[in-house]
């Protein structure tokens, strides 16, 4: 009898340790996969898309949330962050974060399609940005209010100030003025619909927004692009002969590269405009190339890498790694770029990447904004630049992060 009961004892004994596997395993696979998980476990064993992707949910569980503003708001910082989850939906298939992409767009679009606090006459381009993230949403669930506030974005575009060269005014309250900003915010999302609503009978107009910045705010000494151009020469921070910004900025090259290959999605090669993008963007990559630092990122203000309070920032740098990563791998750019994008990748793990104990993944050096005029009035000196706040985790750096991750598969 004794012995019998120790063999039944050992079995339980056994089986308990079977049960206890089971479940550690169960739940570990939870911890990397359900971001509702408050315990959330961040693995170091996923690529640094999911790493980062799975920190900001754990950090922020609505989307609208991540830069810590106190109401939801239609804006185009989200549309950027959200944009890499729809991408890292198209590689996982992990339904979190398609999820994360609708909860955010629901709670900011009605039933009838109105797009809450979006006002169409004050014509800011930023508005048009998270508008990219209705197709993938229209197309999925064939929902008619996603349609709607296509159509609505679309609307504003029709009407949208321009220059009289044709160039869309960044804002209405910035009169005559593009930034190289305005050309990632409006122009991938006018491309996919001039594509998939209109036959792409707009795609010359597209490319004429590339056409126009690249005649008036190319600077032909380093290769790369002033921040913004008035056209009209009136702004105080303008150029009184050329209307161009005062500095270059690396965010406003960042957003400019990140616009080109992204449109060249919807521009078909045996268009007239394919090849003359495809030129712009060559010319952008091999000039930059040459101001990349050793640590393989990019400076705040990247022609000017040894002036005093220059600093390696990380959303410009990050939007230099998506936009020549994808490059290459579209067959635009020459195959040395994605060893340059690797280096810019290492650069933001070695520099400027802190992971905690839980796993949790930071982006820091991220700036948190930069503009020309205002109020207060932002006057584009190099000085400028350096004054705008330095934060971590801010969603500019971090979307571009996802996509250059997901870009080189790391």
């Amino acid at each position: 009898m004794i012995y019998k009961s120790k063999i039944s004892l050992i079995i339980f004994i056994v089986f308990l340790s079977v049960i206890n596997v089971s479940f550690s395993q169960t739940n570990k696979k939870t911890n990397e996969k359900d971001p509702s998980n408050d315990r959330l476990l961040i693995s170091d064993s996923l690529k640094w898309s999911e790493r980062m992707a799975l920190s900001i949910l754990k950090r922020n569980p609505k989307a609208w949330d991540i830069d810590y503003i106190p109401e939801p708001k239609w804006e185009y910082k989200v549309g950027l962050v959200l944009k890499a989850y729809e991408r890292l939906y198209e590689a996982t298939k992990n339904e979190a974060y398609y999820n994360y992409i609708k909860d955010f767009v629901d709670t900011m679009i009605d039933s009838t399609g109105t797009i809450k606090g979006y006002e169409l006459e004050s014509y800011n381009i930023d508005l048009i940005n998270s508008g990219k993230l209705l197709f993938n949403l229209y197309d999925k669930t064939k929902e008619d209010r996603y349609l709607v506030a296509i159509k609505t974005l679309s609307k504003q575009l029709e009407n949208h100030p321009r220059t009289k060269s044709g160039g869309f005014w960044h804002k209405k309250i910035y009169p005559n003025q593009m930034w190289l900003d305005g050309l990632y915010m409006g122009e991938p999302f006018y491309a996919q619909y001039t594509v998939e609503f209109e036959n792409g009978k707009n795609l010359d107009d597209v490319a004429h927004q590339f056409e126009l910045l690249h005649k008036h705010a190319f600077d032909k000494k380093t290769g790369l692009y002033f921040h913004a151009w008035d056209e009209s020469k009136q702004m105080p921070w303008a150029n009184k002969e050329t209307g161009t910004a005062p500095n270059i900025w690396l965010r406003a090259l960042g957003w400019y590269a990140m616009a080109l290959v992204d449109v060249l999605d919807y521009m078909p090669e045996a268009h007239p405009k394919h090849q003359e993008l495809v030129v712009y963007l060559n010319e952008l990559a091999e000039a930059s190339s040459h101001f990349q630092d050793e640590s393989g990122l990019w400076y705040q203000v990247p022609n000017m890498q040894n002036k005093e309070g220059n600093y390696l920032e990380a959303s410009g740098s990050a939007m230099f790694i998506y936009a020549f990563a994808k490059g290459t791998h579209k067959g635009y750019l020459p195959n040395k770029f994605e060893t340059i994008a690797n280096k810019g990748f290492d650069g933001l793990i070695n520099k400027l990447v802190t992971v905690d104990e839980d796993g949790e993944v930071h982006l820091n050096q991220i700036c948190k904004s930069a503009g020309l005029g205002g109020n207060p009035y932002r006057d584009g000196s190099y000085g400028y630049y350096l004054s705008e706040p330095i934060l971590t985790d801010n969603s500019h750096g971090l979307g571009p992060f996802i996509m250059a991750a997901l870009e080189l598969r790391r």
